[in-house]
């Protein structure tokens, strides 16, 4: 028999009441809590390392079955929305459809539709081969989109006392699945063709269902009536969505314009191209866990951790061209290091936005159950499937008008803005909170003072 696992809001309820349950973390997770974490792991792992082979070289690929460069763009950019679409849906409706169910469904789609993406080479170039790819990619996000957003609910859902540590320690495989894609995908295709960086892949990421299948716990909880209009009432949480849009708009606009940049700027093969890539997931897949720690232990350092992530991401696009009124030239050494420095401060941004946001969401009323966790899961995958989309159509586009520099420059400025954003309403919620306190404390004070001494 598998093992179940009761998720409702009143058993959460019940755990915050008894300190022994729920007030402080057992110093040694249950099976229960290693087997969901190595669950958690390969969904993290082998969806992005799926994901990721594009970048070195299908651009290219692309370019040469006839695509310009606004169309690989919006290939990029069809995937980011049906993620979008399915996030929101998925996450509203994880309750009836079923946290397992959906992880494990959201895997056979995706590793099917990477196989099917490999045999794209075959196809005829121009319409038939551009129709497809937005076809398979559409279908792929869905899937995607399914096993992400179960990944995230869950997660939080059984490490409720260490969430941003929990998610952080994910982002190592995610971060791993980011670093060994491109490489991989380069050097493979360099190598061996087009067609099989996706079939070893492909296959790969269909091995993770059956282990997942045997391996995850089944998770049942009471469906909520809340909704995402409500959770999108509060403007710290709109806030930091526009935050989180901004990171994965830029991630985007790498994904779809960072190979060509230095294929043609820095004469790079896609194997190295690869390579360079490193620079980006390599720092975020190191710090994620610290981050998370250190977010865990002191929440107060969310706010500022998002705030300064943004500003350093965005003085990492400003550099990484660089931006043409520096007047600074292009530099293979720079690009790499502001590529570290995107890294470091995309992990620095986006670990505290999941709790913070989760956080609002108790404190306005929403039940803590596993129908608010799919909620937020599927409001954090919707926003940021957003910036996915508007990063390589809106970033293909300057690019090809303009430049890399120039695309690059506008995604800082964007990212700037948003930090500034966030960090003013930060500033000008803190008297607020702090009368809200000291009320707080002098009706406690009233309260227990004796009337006789």
């Amino acid at each position: 028999m598998e093992p179940r696992v009761e998720l409702s809001g009143a058993a959460d309820a019940a755990a915050k009441d008894d300190p022994s349950a729920g007030a402080a973390p057992p110093s040694r997770m249950s099976r229960q809590q290693v087997l969901t974490l190595i669950s958690m792991a390969s969904v993290n792992f082998s969806s992005m390392i799926c994901y990721s082979i594009l970048g070195p070289f299908f651009p290219t690929e692309a370019v040469k079955k006839g695509a310009n460069q606004t169309i690989v763009g919006l290939i990029f950019g069809c995937y980011a929305v049906c993620n979008l679409i399915g996030s929101l849906v998925l996450g509203r409706y994880i309750v009836q459809i079923g946290a397992k169910f959906m992880l494990v469904g959201g895997l056979f789609v995706s590793s099917g539709c990477t196989i099917l993406f490999g045999l794209l080479d075959r196809v005829p170039s121009g319409a038939c081969f551009i129709s497809l790819c937005f076809i398979i990619r559409s279908v792929d996000a869905l899937g995607f989109a399914a096993a992400m957003t179960s990944s995230f609910a869950v997660s939080a859902k059984v490490f409720p006392n260490n969430i941003a540590t929990v998610l952080g320690s994910l982002e190592i495989f995610t971060g791993l699945g980011l670093i060994l894609g491109p490489p991989i995908g380069g050097w493979l295709y360099q190598s061996l063709g087009y067609e099989l960086p996706f079939m070893a892949l492909g296959g790969f990421l269909l091995l993770m269902v059956p282990f997942n299948i045997y391996v995850l716990p089944n998770f049942e909880a009471d469906p909520s009536r809340d909704s995402f209009f409500r959770l999108l009432a509060q403007p710290k949480i709109v806030l930091i969505c526009f935050v989180i849009f901004t990171l994965s708009s830029g991630l985007g606009f790498l994904d779809a314009t960072l190979s060509i940049f230095a294929i043609e700027t820095f004469g790079l093969s896609p194997g190295y191209v690869g390579l360079i890539l490193l620079g980006l997931s390599l720092p975020y897949c190191l710090a994620s866990p610290l981050l998370g720690f250190i977010t865990d232990k002191f929440p107060a350092t969310r706010s500022w951790f998002m705030v300064l992530g943004g500003v350093f991401t965005a003085f990492g696009f400003w550099m990484i061209g660089p931006a043409p009124v520096l007047h600074v030239p292009s530099q293979l050494w720079l690009t790499i290091c502001m590529l570290g420095l995107i890294g470091f401060s995309l992990g620095m941004t986006a670990i505290p936005t999941f709790p913070e946001i989760l956080t609002c969401a108790y404190e306005q009323g929403f039940s803590e159950g596993l129908s608010t966790l799919g909620m937020v899961s599927g409001m954090f995958g919707a926003v940021w499937s957003m910036g996915m989309f508007y990063g390589p159509t809106v970033g293909g586009l300057i690019t090809q008008h303009l430049s890399f520099e120039w695309a690059a420059a506008v995604q800082g400025g964007l990212g700037c803005l948003a930090a500034l954003l966030l960090g003013l309403h930060f500033i000008c919620q803190r008297p607020q909170r702090q009368r809200a306190s000291q009320e707080n404390g002098v009706g406690r004070s009233d309260e227990t003072t004796p009337l006789l001494d």
